[in-house]
């Protein structure tokens, strides 16, 4: 429901906010099509109607744009309504990341599948779903993204406890999963290694979540199914490369902003120059 940012998220979803000048959920789209992902599915709720206006054509704007001549942002917005195959089911409640998940079966089948969450920006040289993919295609398994986070930031994440597997001749980017805490505390840590939210997940998964209860608020969790799942199935994570931005952080939101200000052809040398009278 996004109540971190409020007021901002009152009547916008979350995934809509803007990081400099597109919203969160593009970004997510956007890194699964680098990766070579084709069908994508995006599960909503009540309210987030946006989500799909966004990805939709519209004709007054097109033709505003058109009558005024303004060929660049014409085709910037034709662009984004034919980014992907998008479809889009509902998750009538929030009842986790396990259930929203589960969801998509139908339209999902018997096929492995990718799971971006929008709110973790990700800029990497190779998409982070791609570095995984390519791990999937090895080993046939699923595959789970982590990064290294220091002990007092660690009871805010899942962790994993894991075994270092070589993996291209290195032997500290892959581990198999023995098991996953969800927010332990720092002292209770298996490792410094957190799950953040990029997975591709094996079909087999589906029947993992018809196999797990649901936790505290009714929830199902997907660290649970991935659990489950591990009694059937070898699981892996991937220290991935690249750098991730919590941006359903106020905090980690105005960072990205900055930082992907930054990187702009048009904004990089005007807002740098701006960010150096600041008297810091």
């Amino acid at each position: 429901m996004g109540t971190r940012f409020l007021p901002a998220t009152k009547a916008q979803p979350k995934e809509t906010l803007p990081l400099v000048d597109k919203p969160l959920i593009q970004y997510g789209v956007e890194e699964a099509l680098d990766s070579g992902v084709e069908n994508i599915i995006v599960v909503t709720g009540r309210g987030k109607a946006a989500i799909e206006d966004h990805f939709d054509r519209n004709a007054e704007l097109e033709h505003e744009l058109e009558a005024k001549g303004k060929a660049d942002e014409l085709a910037m917005v034709r662009r984004i309504s034919d980014l992907a195959r998008l479809a889009y089911v509902r998750q009538k409640e929030p009842l986790g990341l396990g259930h929203a998940v589960g969801v998509t079966r139908e339209l999902v089948g018997d096929e492995p599948f990718a799971v971006v969450l929008a709110d973790d920006v990700i800029r990497a040289e190779t998409p982070c779903i791609k570095q995984l993919l390519n791990i999937y295609e090895f080993f046939g398994a699923t595959v789970l993204a982590v990064m290294e986070v220091p002990p007092e930031n660690i009871s805010a994440y899942g962790v994993v406890d894991a075994k270092p597997v070589e993996f291209q001749g290195a032997t500290d980017r892959l581990f198999q999963v023995n098991n996953l805490v969800e927010k332990p505390k720092a002292e209770d840590a298996p490792s410094n290694l957190a799950i953040i939210g990029r997975y591709v997940l094996a079909p087999e998964i589906f029947t993992a979540l018809d196999n797990t209860k649901p936790g505290r608020g009714g929830e199902i969790q997907l660290t649970d199914a991935i659990r489950n799942l591990m009694s059937t199935a070898p699981v892996y994570a991937y220290r991935f490369k690249g750098q991730r931005f919590d941006a359903g952080d106020k905090l980690g939101f105005l960072k990205a902003t900055v930082e992907f200000a930054l990187e702009r052809e048009d904004l990089g040398g005007p807002f740098r120059e701006y960010l150096k009278t600041l008297a810091l």
